[in-house]
């Protein structure tokens, strides 16, 4: 984060203008709408900026900059060309703890002003920290185009409601619920739409029992294999509605920062090497925190019912009377082998795909290797990392190539990706330095020219 966001309350505080053109004309708009006391100085004005001086909407002198001005300043901006003059003025602010703001020279500015989607009081700002102005524009437009401009009116109702919710409901949970379910009341929404009674229809929604949205529920999401544009649009709506949320080492950072800030956080480990809670105490917080009345969701790596334990959780809610629903992942053999262009099936070369644990629970049987024979079909070991040697010397003795491709996928979709390709008989001598968690994909699709 190169600069922190914040609303400020300018009205009637005093700001420095420096520049009177059509540069400093759009800050001083802005400026104006939100109620500041400006002291303007500049050789020369832009139209509208004179005409803004004549009606005594701000304090013009015909001057140049003198750190004098700055006295009682809260803001100041430098909408000049003049790169040595923006260097004063920011030395000048810099001195005295003032914010200052050099238009279209973020090398000498200590604030950044935003572009703003205003729905009065709902203000939306966008910022490039400087570095694409164009592009934060651009953003605003999309923006502007797909947000109501009922927005404010729907705000302004809320604001009135605010001390009545408070008496209505005790607990913050409770008041939180209520607003989320005001927000999106379609009903409330076509009102403000079509004109109709809103004051009527929030008294109805404020008096409303609410208790059947108080029952606690469990979700399991998919979070896929790293990347957070994997994400189904469903599994972003639920991890931002999320009050408590259940995550494990395989969910990756990025995918955590959209979780809502209020939300309850419960790391639970789950990756070979690393300690986690078992699953009975994963599967009993989970009925705890519902049990609590909370909206849980259990965020996963990949998709909850591959080699995720989904099943094992749904059944202990289901046992539970906890009401659970799961929204499906990318699971991290699709969208590894997608980001490094690695074809899982291939026609002439493999007709069909099969997804292997490498590990498994102490006292489960072992895996029947007998099954897997050589053919066009490929083979997906998750978390294959640490058992490279084994999957060779077995796959070997079935009677697989020594020559077969074999590529070994570490954090697959994520910035951190890195591929290595070798051959089965190879294969326990390569991978040493890739970290977890890493996919081993062995089969002839994956020694294909179009991968890197």
């Amino acid at each position: 984060m190169d600069y922190f966001p914040l609303f400020c309350q300018m009205k009637g505080r005093r700001v420095l203008v420096v520049g009177g053109g059509e540069v400093a004309e759009r800050k001083l708009r802005l400026l104006l709408q939100a109620g500041a006391q400006i002291q303007l100085v500049g050789r020369e004005l832009a139209p509208e900026v004179a005409d803004w001086v004549n009606a005594g909407r701000l304090t013009w002198q015909a001057k140049e900059f003198d750190e004098r001005q700055l006295a009682d300043c809260w803001l100041a901006i430098a909408a000049t060309d003049d790169q040595l003059l923006n260097e004063r003025i920011l030395a000048a602010c810099n001195a005295r703890q003032i914010w200052c703001n050099a238009v279209d020279d973020p090398d000498n500015a200590s604030a950044i002003l935003p572009a703003i989607i205003d729905r009065s009081p709902l203000l939306v700002a966008v910022s490039s920290a400087g570095q694409a102005p164009v592009l934060a524009r651009l953003l605003r437009e999309q923006l502007e185009a797909n947000l109501p401009q009922k927005l404010g009116d729907l705000a302004r109702l809320a604001g009135r409601l605010r001390s009545r919710v408070k008496l209505r409901f005790a607990t913050l949970k409770a008041r939180r619920r209520f607003w989320e379910r005001f927000m999106v009341h379609p009903p409330l929404l076509a009102a403000f739409e079509q004109g109709g009674d809103v004051e009527a229809i929030a008294d109805a929604l404020l008096v409303e029992d609410d208790s059947p949205a108080m029952a606690g529920s469990v979700t399991l999401v998919g979070a896929g294999p790293g990347d957070p544009g994997l994400l189904t649009l469903k599994a972003l709506q639920v991890i931002q509605s999320a009050e408590a949320v259940v995550y494990d080492k395989l969910v990756s950072d990025e995918v955590m920062n959209l979780v809502r800030r209020d939300a309850d956080r419960h790391f639970v480990g789950k990756q070979r090497g690393f300690h986690s809670l078992p699953q009975e105490e994963i599967n009993a917080l989970l009925i705890r925190l519902a049990r609590q009345g909370l909206r849980v969701v259990r965020l996963k790596g990949g998709d909850p019912f591959i080699f995720g334990r989904g099943g094992e959780e749904v059944e202990a809610l289901q046992q539970a009377g906890i009401p659970v629903s799961v929204v499906p992942g990318v699971t991290a053999a699709i969208g590894c082998a997608a980001a490094t262009r690695l074809p899982l099936t291939h026609r002439g070369v493999a007709q069909s795909v099969r997804f292997i644990t490498a590990t498994h629970k102490p006292g489960d049987p072992e895996p029947d290797w007998s099954h897997f024979r050589p053919g066009p079909e490929t083979l997906v070991f998750y978390m294959g990392l640490s058992l490279r040697e084994r999957i060779s010397r077995l796959l070997l003795a079935q009677g697989f190539a020594p020559e077969l491709p074999v590529a070994l996928i570490s954090c697959g979709t994520t910035p951190q990706q890195q591929v290595r390709h070798t051959t089965l008989a190879q294969l326990p001598r390569v991978g040493d330095d890739l970290p977890s968690p890493t996919l081993v994909i062995v089969g002839e699709s994956s020694g294909l020219p179009m991968v890197d």
